[in-house]
């Protein structure tokens, strides 16, 4: 008898990865792409399931029971369209992920918001584990959020218009005039995001920079413009971290994506502006790294697939 497992996908404006995991939590096989955002919803759609198809082929031991997916942009939960995007997936928005992904692959599909599915996944398995609560912050090519808390009926705020989260696109000081992808100005994301931080060390130098990991490499060679742009987005990124602390009061912040990456200077630059601005009545609240990196989205896109199972089981 084929053992039931659960599909995974991440859906980014990166990169997408795909992955079947069992009821345990344990990752079984996993493969990731480039997402070709510039080619459209089709493209990125098809190399989903391409991903996904492959890795089934490639353990034909295993049943695919349902499929979890996490993807970037506003995710309406209870139909799995997407209801909004940014600049990052270019015809992103209105596509029936859902619906989609269902009929190519014959099995009942639950999708979230990306960032939302990396918090359920840190909550339950990472640095989130045994706390009531969570705020988790996840700095990459863009910024989002998700608030965690293990009383709410499915665990996770997502919101009236199911667009909680995005803590890229609050206001920051920092960011004063600059563009962000979401078509508003001044927005955290403008700024601190790894395209942001690029944009940022090229305004400064008028050098060209070719990513994020151009800009660490600057920085740990010693280039003062690019230690200041490191320092500039950790500060960015925590001054708005305290705020938030002030109005969620979580038990826990986690903090994740690529960025997160760049080291003890952007590391000690966000929390000394997250306790800038935190009140005295928070000021405890731990402010840690993600431990469990993109494995976080899968894990918790798997949760929600599972339920899914659990849901056909008690109906059955």
């Amino acid at each position: 008898m084929l053992e039931p497992v659960v599909g995974v996908l991440d859906i980014g404006g990166t990169k997408t990865a795909a992955g079947l995991v069992d009821r345990g939590g344990a990752v079984l096989a996993r493969s990731r792409q480039p997402t070709p955002a510039a080619a459209g919803a089709e493209a990125v759609l098809a190399t989903a399931g391409a991903l996904l198809e492959s890795l089934s082929q490639s353990r034909p031991d295993l049943r695919l029971a349902a499929l979890g997916v996490g993807s970037a942009g506003v995710i309406d939960p209870d139909t799995g369209i997407v209801l909004g995007a940014t600049d990052a997936l270019p015809g992103w928005a209105g596509t029936d992920l859902r619906g989609a992904l269902a009929a190519s692959t014959g099995v009942p599909v639950a999708v979230r918001n990306d960032v939302h599915a990396h918090a359920l996944g840190e909550a339950a398995h990472g640095a989130g584990a045994g706390h009531p609560s969570m705020l988790f912050v996840a700095v990459g090519t863009g910024i989002g959020g998700a608030l965690v808390v293990r009383q709410m009926p499915g665990g996770l705020l997502t919101g009236a218009h199911a667009a909680a989260g995005h803590v890229g696109h609050v206001p920051s000081t920092h960011a004063a005039g600059l563009a962000c992808t979401c078509g508003g100005t001044g927005h955290l994301e403008a700024l601190a995001s790894g395209p942001g931080l690029v944009a940022e060390l090229e305004r400064r130098t008028g050098q060209e920079v070719t990513d994020l990991r151009d800009v660490a490499a600057r920085a740990a060679a010693g280039d003062t413009a690019a230690r200041e742009v490191v320092e500039l987005g950790g500060r960015a990124v925590g001054a708005v971290v305290g705020g938030l602390v002030n109005v969620l009061d979580p038990s826990i912040v986690v903090v994740g994506g690529g960025v997160a990456n760049l080291g003890a200077r952007w590391w000690d630059a966000l929390r000394e502006a997250a306790s800038a601005e935190v009140m005295p009545a928070v000021r405890g609240t731990p402010l840690v790294a993600s431990s469990l990196g993109d494995e976080a989205a899968l894990l918790g896109a798997a949760s929600l697939a599972w339920d899914l199972v659990e849901q056909e089981a008690s109906l059955g």
